[in-house]
């Protein structure tokens, strides 16, 4: 028998199917709740806990992965790789919660790989002691594990503000988390002080993100106040470096917490290889155990502030750590800032607080009660024997010293459970002894239950423990960023005159002007031919045009210099442009002054001003650059305005004046007519009127759009250069 399919709305099928994956995700695996852990961190760490790993030696990270699988139905792979980020080893924590022995890989390495968890041991750090500070004491609930054989928390009763202490990232479905580390001390008197006073400036304890790899941070109190307020925000991490004079060495020690010292080689290995790092010689990774190190060796005379700053702009070793501070309360994953989790960290904190003095009013209750069971006997403990001695069954002594003493069936049967020798007047009068402090002790703990003051002031005393104990010094430290990127560029850049070449098959040549005079005519490819040239200078920006709208970017500085000689660059693999794509015009450019013209072959010309391609990023690439609405026939820059022909294909030709045709900030505008054009005519090309016609005063249109004029026969042989079919 066939398989039948059966048809059913997508909505359904979505709702049914996709949507309690995407909850699962959210709420159950990638966004860390308030304690500052995800799920897997919190079933991994309180197995660990459950096996006594907090005090004695460490044992096989095998055994602790295999416990795990007890709360965590994972395979053991992704439960040893979370084990590896929370130790001590692996150096991604500020604080790691995993004392470790053994190969557990490194945070600044993309390739280290790890030791196999037979081969490395591991045990809890003294700090996780604060993240479970009285899990015993009904602090937080308890829920059923997968298959409902054992019970684990909801949540850890973190002591100190773990969510901001270590760093925590992860993407589930629709949304992602990034939440960077701060220093456990600047943490800890940020929570008193709020504590204290809710609209308490948290830049004043707080001076910003502090990472395990350390490195400097670059002061944008903009951006850290909005981290503060908001937890969205991007911080700049610049690495640390010495210079060893005596080798003509630099030395990097510390690198940014988003990179790593296999992509900051690559980069520098590929701008060595593209001839745009001269200054150096070799670079050699020479991480051993004493930690990460980077050596570049430097060509005589490099100048190594210079070279840091460029190194800075156009490698890893200066990264951008982009914040989205995502935390689940209460099951809702919402953005929170520094100052919005913390406020939630001192309620969850104050409730474990709570539930603590609860539990100790609780068993301190017991305790008494069943001292007050001693008093009652104190009075009369030859009763009390009597009663023991002359009940003839076993299950009548507890009823019968009940009724004895107006004790209840809990008081009766610890009484009946002392032992014979300490029936004595002193054994009990020690014993109740208690009544009084223990009576003062319970009173006191209902009070601070039910003082929201006293609760904040056993919390605020615990960070202070906790701080003093526990607290280091930064170790990503903040400096002010020196000069703009800007002025650094313009200063690294060597000015020197140059002359560009196009060809009509997409050929780009940069040559200098001594290389010019002295070199011998220009090399081809078969069939190809020089299209445009001008004049520049290396430090200039050149925009390239394409049959697509796209307009490619890039500095003369980064573009090799070469020789008449040489073919030259393909710009199709310089710019890494689309297939089939085509450069239809390029022009150098410095202060982006100036227009370009553009001519369609429906008669339309649009002016656009220069500016509008001109960015304040580095972008490689803008969309855009030109309207689609029809064939491009012909572009054109022109520093200024002045008179253009316009020339149809059926030998007309008219000139107009640019300052007839309005510019446009849009890139994408149609222009104006210029030309009016028959069935089957087209615009074919623009040129300089003053250039490419004898007497342009003769073909001058009096209004626009105009017909135009049929070409003189001294005027129909003159073309310009151009990379356009005709």
């Amino acid at each position: 028998m066939e398989n039948e399919i059966s048809k059913q709305q997508i909505t359904k099928t979505l709702k049914e199917n996709y949507m309690p994956y995407a909850m699962s995700v959210i709420i159950s695996r990638a966004i860390p709740e308030i304690d500052g852990f995800k799920p897997s961190h919190r079933k991994l760490l309180y197995t660990m806990y459950d096996m006594g790993l907090l005090k004695g030696g460490r044992t096989k990270s095998a055994n602790i992965v295999g416990q795990t699988m007890r709360l965590n139905p994972h395979g053991d792979m992704a439960i040893y790789e979370t084990m590896v980020r929370l130790t001590e080893g692996h150096e991604a924590l500020l604080h790691p919660f995993v004392d470790s022995k053994g190969n557990f890989g490194k945070q600044y390495s993309r390739d280290m790989a790890f030791a196999a968890s037979r081969y490395t041991e591991a045990k809890l750090s003294p700090i996780a002691a604060e993240v479970f500070r009285d899990i015993d004491k009904n602090t937080v609930d308890f829920v059923d594990n997968y298959d409902a054989t054992r019970k684990e928390p909801a949540l850890l009763p973190s002591a100190f503000p773990n969510i901001l202490v270590n760093p925590n990232q992860g993407i589930a479905v629709g949304m992602a988390s990034n939440i960077a580390s701060f220093n456990l001390k600047e943490v800890c008197q940020a929570t008193k002080a709020l504590m204290k006073d809710e609209k308490a400036a948290i830049s004043d304890y707080i001076t910003g993100p502090d990472f395990s790899t350390g490195a400097f941070l670059l002061r944008d109190d903009t951006a850290f106040n909005q981290i503060y307020e908001t937890g969205r925000g991007s911080v700049r991490v610049r690495a640390k470096y010495k210079f060893d004079k005596k080798n003509n060495l630099i030395e990097i020690t510390e690198i940014p917490y988003s990179t790593s010292t296999e992509a900051i080689i690559d980069k520098l290995a590929e701008l060595i290889k593209a001839g745009k790092l001269k200054e150096i010689n070799d670079v050699r990774d020479e991480t051993d155990k004493t930690g990460l190190k980077l050596t570049l060796e430097l060509k005589r005379s490099t100048d190594p502030e210079k070279l840091m700053a460029k190194l800075f702009r156009s490698t890893p070793l200066e990264d951008s750590f982009s914040c989205n501070f995502n935390v689940l309360i209460n099951g809702e994953p919402v953005v929170l800032g520094v100052r919005g989790i913390l406020r939630h960290w001192i309620d969850f904190r104050m409730g474990c607080t709570k539930r603590r003095l609860l539990f100790d009013i609780e068993k301190k209750s017991a305790r008494l009660h069943l001292l007050l069971a001693l008093k009652q006997i104190l009075l009369d403990i030859d009763k009390a024997i009597h009663i023991v001695r002359n009940t003839e069954e076993d299950a009548m002594v507890v009823p019968n010293l009940m009724e004895g003493f107006g004790i209840d069936k809990t008081q009766a049967e610890y009484v009946a459970e002392i032992k014979l020798r300490n029936l004595n007047r002193d054994y009990i009068l020690k014993r109740i002894e208690e009544i009084d402090s223990l009576t003062e002790e319970i009173n006191d703990l209902k009070d601070a239950s039910e003082s929201t003051r006293r609760i904040k002031k056993i919390i605020s005393d615990e960070l202070t423990e906790i701080e003093k104990k526990y607290g280091r010094d930064r170790k990503t430290v903040v400096i002010e960023p020196s000069g703009t990127e800007e002025e650094a560029t313009v200063e690294e850049i060597p000015d020197y005159n140059v002359k560009v070449f196009m060809t009509r098959e997409g050929y780009f040549k940069k040559i200098t002007l001594v290389s010019l005079r002295s070199g011998g005519e220009h090399k081809f490819k078969e069939g190809d031919e020089l299209a445009l040239e001008f004049d520049a200078s290396n430090r200039m920006d050149m925009l390239f045009f394409s049959d697509k709208q796209n307009v490619y970017k890039m500095r003369l500085n980064d573009i090799r210099d070469t020789k008449a000689s040489a073919m030259g660059d393909y710009l199709p693999n310089l710019l890494n442009m689309e297939n089939g794509e085509k450069i239809v015009y390029c022009i150098p450019t410095l202060s982006y002054t100036g227009f370009m013209l553009f001519a369609f072959t429906n008669g339309k010309i649009a002016k656009i001003d220069m500016q509008g391609y001109a960015t304040k990023t580095n972008r490689k690439k803008l969309t855009g650059g030109f309207s689609d609405k029809a064939p491009l026939a012909n572009a054109m820059y022109i520093p200024e305005d002045l008179l253009i022909a316009a020339y149809s294909d059926n030998g007309k030709c008219v000139v107009f004046d640019t300052r007839d045709v309005l510019t446009k900030t849009s890139r994408t505008s149609q222009g104006i007519q210029v030309m009016t054009l028959r069935k089957k005519a087209s615009l074919s090309r623009i040129a300089d009127a003053s250039a490419a016609l004898s007497d342009p005063g003769g073909y001058k249109a009096r209004s626009l759009p105009s017909a135009g004029y049929f070409l003189k026969d001294e005027d129909s042989g003159k073309k310009q250069l151009s990379l356009f079919n005709e």
